[in-house]
């Protein structure tokens, strides 16, 4: 039987766990804080948030992965009415189209985008500058990065056609992505995984056998002492609201005043609280997570979460003014209705992002020698967010015991 250690309990090292123990290893789990999930915790108590919006993408192969395990459990259904209500600000207003221009961005077209070039240059050619601004800003949702039009356009182009895919390829545990992790955490310990939790490991015994490295990159290089384990990430102010929902006395009101001109009308403003508000002058993302999943936040209360990406030079006070902008325009009275709120900036925790000329390729390999291998959402693997720290487990796994062939841990990397 074959011997791992692994060290990370959040969503990587659970995977690695689960793939390395089906395949007949004999695993143990070191996390060093007190509950397992890393940044794929959620919160406990009435307000069911998590570390920033989480959304599982049914399009990529952890999704198939997980079914196969029953491990997804409970999907909030998206509801058919609140669809109607995403909303863009664009050039200082809110709307319910985007512009003309970045449409032509989203025609699915066998076009690659090229690595080598900046997205917006590229998307400037076959939008204008308006639709390349726009469809660059709508990206960050998958991208926690304060200047998408920057990064590579290969890199851009992908995400933005998965997160403008119909039907969504976002989908949401219900419950919050704890309910993820337990049955993770219940299935490795079912095929009997060690998880040893409050256990922070701080050097590589000289004698160890496979050790697979799932924590975050900035944990690896100190625990390695390797200055090369390094990649560019984003900077996010996260913002997360309980408000009381508007009573329906107050939303017929206010829809009537709008429309008898008695208050400004603002174009394609919504009379309720809006499901989703993209950003499409800047970078940032609000979203009312119990327009899905009511289980989130306690009875008359809408659960919102935000993520505003923010430049180096700015401060988490920055994106919060930002955040705050947005939800003047889509949510009504929402500073009187405040019942919980809760600020945090996410620095260099939002995944890899990559520069003109490099791809997921040109990250922190895998494979470090010495029986050493990563996995997390910044190293050499192929995939969206979370994608990329469930392909770097499995090739982890796959290399540490060369068992491809028996576990059916091929990656096909694009």
């Amino acid at each position: 039987m074959h011997r791992i250690t692994i060290i990370g309990g959040g969503f990587a090292g659970l995977t690695a766990a689960i793939t390395a123990a089906e395949a007949g290893a004999k695993v143990t789990v070191y996390e060093a804080h007190h509950t397992l999930g890393g940044r794929a915790r959620t919160a406990e108590g009435p307000y069911r948030t998590n570390e920033g919006p989480h959304a599982l993408y049914k399009g990529g192969p952890h999704w198939t992965w997980l079914q196969q395990r029953d491990l997804i459990g409970e999907l909030a259904p998206l509801p058919p009415l609140e669809a109607a209500r995403l909303r863009l600000r664009h050039k200082g207003a809110l709307r319910r189209t985007p512009p003309f221009a970045m449409l032509k961005l989203l025609r699915r077209t066998p076009e690659q985008a090229p690595v080598d070039k900046d997205f917006r240059t590229w998307a400037t050619e076959i939008a204008g500058e308006e639709g390349a601004n726009a469809a660059a800003y709508y990206s960050a949702v998958a991208l926690f990065h304060h200047d998408p039009g920057s990064l590579s356009a290969a890199f851009v182009q992908e995400r933005l056609r998965r997160a403008t895919k119909l039907p969504p390829e976002a989908h949401y545990p219900r419950g919050g992505w704890a309910t993820v992790i337990d049955r993770m955490a219940a299935r490795a310990w079912n095929l009997g995984v060690r998880v040893e939790t409050l256990a922070r490991v701080d050097t590589i015994p000289d004698d160890h056998g496979p050790v697979i490295i799932a924590t975050s990159l900035d944990a690896a290089r100190n625990l390695l002492k390797d200055s090369s384990l390094t990649w560019t990430s984003g900077r996010t102010a996260l913002i997360d609201l309980a408000l009381r929902a508007l009573p329906r006395s107050r939303l017929l009101l206010h829809s009537r005043l709008r429309s008898s001109g008695g208050t400004p009308m603002i174009a394609g403003a919504p009379t309720g609280d809006a499901f989703v508000v993209s950003d499409l002058d800047a970078s940032g993302w609000i979203e009312r997570f119990t327009a899905q999943d009511r289980t989130l936040a306690p009875a008359g209360e809408q659960l919102i979460q935000g993520q505003i990406p923010i430049a180096p030079h700015e401060s988490r006070a920055d994106g919060i003014a930002r955040a705050e902008e947005l939800l003047d325009l889509a949510f009504t009275d929402w500073r009187d209705r405040v019942t919980f709120r809760r600020e945090a900036l996410a620095n260099g925790r939002t995944g890899a992002v990559d520069l003109p000329g490099t791809s997921w390729r040109d990250r922190p390999r895998v494979d470090r020698g010495d029986d050493v291998y990563l996995a997390g959402d910044q190293v050499a693997a192929p995939g969206v967010l979370s994608e990329v720290s469930f392909n770097s487990a499995l090739e982890a796994v796959s290399l540490a015991f060369k068992i491809r062939a028996r576990a059916g841990l091929d990656l096909k990397h694009a």
